[in-house]
This record gives structure tokens, sequence and C-alpha cells, in this order.
């Protein structure tokens, strides 16, 4: 199967969207993403709406449960199911958050590494034997927390550059995971974006959040994405460039339309990125 190229505003491919999207797929959204896990072995219905859908659209494979910072030996198996269906769907990009969610079994929540040069190694060495059982180079996605990493010898910023070097990996920059972050953790959010490796960013995510307290932000992907979200995007783009963006919405989601308004504020932004781009070319 051919693998078509990812570009655009993308939206996350839930289930509960596809009798609105089959109805008529909006012209806004260019590319979709979803987790394999819910959907490798997918026959009937459901599996033939997915194969219509992967015939016509890019997609991106982000995944939930690899635990690349667990204790647990790397789940081998799900990786190797997870490389058949991206072959037989044209899918070539696979994602996965920068943090670990099991121990002896799932924990159901993505917990912080410890910022320390052991872990730096231990995670960028299962990063290489997951691009190598998958056949592709991964991307991985810093992620929100909640509470200080348990051993930090280094700072976020500093550790996840040393994992994409260690590793040799791509960077998925959830651009609401910084804000969240920046907030719980009392750090600028603009300063950390441009401290990326701008070669490394590959694509990018934009999701709402809960307001616990004035400094306590849970990152929910169960509301709309807010301003000063929508402000941090637009200056990630000044420093980085225009990159492949997806909303994600999980949970309280509304009806297609309204999904779709983010999805073209996304469009928007970065059409006027790139606008700006070509200008600065041709003068």
């Amino acid at each position: 199967m051919t693998t078509l190229r990812l570009h655009g505003a993308g939206l996350g491919f839930r289930r509960e969207l596809i009798p609105a999207l089959k109805t008529r797929g909006p012209d806004a959204i260019d590319f979709f993403e979803l987790a394999p896990e819910n959907w490798i072995d997918m026959g009937g219905a459901y599996g033939r709406d997915l194969r219509g859908f992967t015939e016509r659209y890019p997609f991106v494979c982000h995944g939930l449960s690899l635990s690349l910072g667990g204790p647990s030996s790397l789940d081998e198996v799900l990786l190797h199911k997870t490389r058949q269906f991206m072959d037989a769907h044209g899918i070539q990009l696979y994602t996965e958050h920068l943090s670990y969610c099991s121990d002896g079994g799932h924990l159901y929540d993505l917990l912080p590494i410890p910022f320390t040069d052991e872990a730096v190694k231990y995670v960028a060495a299962r990063i290489r034997r997951a691009q190598d059982v998958l056949e592709r180079r991964i991307a991985i996605e810093n992620a929100s927390f909640y509470t200080a990493a348990p051993i930090a010898v280094m700072d976020e910023i500093t550790f996840i550059r040393a994992v994409l070097e260690e590793a040799d990996c791509d960077l998925h920059l959830d651009v609401n995971n910084v804000y969240v972050n920046s907030v719980n953790h009392r750090y600028d959010a603009v300063e950390f974006i441009r401290a990326l490796p701008s070669e490394r960013i590959v694509y990018m995510h934009m999701a709402g959040h809960y307001n616990e307290a004035d400094d306590l932000i849970v990152d929910t992907h169960g509301a709309d994405v807010i301003d000063p979200v929508w402000a941090l995007l637009d200056k990630t783009y000044r420093i980085h460039g225009v990159a492949p963006t997806l909303l994600e919405r999980d949970f309280n989601i509304p009806p297609l339309a309204e999904l779709v308004r983010e999805v073209e504020h996304i469009a928007r932004i970065q059409a006027a990125h790139q606008a700006d781009e070509q200008a600065i070319r041709a003068s």
C-alpha cells in the first residue's frame, strides 16, 4: 500500500466520529491519528470503516502503552503487531510518550521518568529497539506530569534533548503539554520550546486541559484549546517553522462541526506562517 504524506492540520480518529466523517469528510482535515492498541485485530464494520479512511487519508500511530521508561521488558509482541498493522494500512509514523505506564501491569497513567544519565541510556536503548522492530524511525512525545521527577540531575529540556540525541529519534512536540508543565513546574514555555531541536520535530499536538487550581493544570484532552495555548502554537511555528499539527480530543467529545472549527484554527495559523515564509523568500 502507498504511504500517504503527512501534512497540514489533523484530528484524532475516534469511533464515535465515524458516522459524521463518512457523511462528508471535512476539507479542513488533512490527516488522522489513532492509537494502534485500539485498532489492531479490529474486524467487522469498524475494520472496514478504518480501511476506507486509511486508503484516503494519511494516518499516524500514536502509542499509549509501550511504556518506554518502565521497568518491565519492552512489549515486543505489541511492537510486531503494530508494525504489521502499519504495513497493512500504509502508515509510516509511530510516536510514543516519553514516560512510563506499567510496572508488572498497566498503571493507567503516564508517569515521569527520572531525569538522570542512567535513564537517558535506558530509555534510548528501548527506543532504538522499538525502531528496529517497527522498521521505522519513531518520534517521542514530551509528556505532561504533575509531580517532580523522582530523581533529577538535569532539567526536563536537557533530559528530552539527551534522549533524542542518544536514541537518534524524532520529536513529537505536544504544545499543550509544554504549557501545562510550564504552569505546574513554573518555567517559561516559550524558552522551553526555543531550546528544542527544530530538525527533530516531525509533528505536533494541540489539546485542551482542566484547571484544577491556579498552579495546577490537568492534561485531560477534554476541553477546547485555550487562547494562551493557541498563542504558544503561533510562537512555536515562528521559532521552528510549520509542522503537521493535530487536535486531540479524547473526552467530552462535541459534534464534529465543533472539532473542525479548532482544526481550521490550526490551519489558519499554519497558512499565515507559510505566507510569511513565502514573502521572505520572494523578497
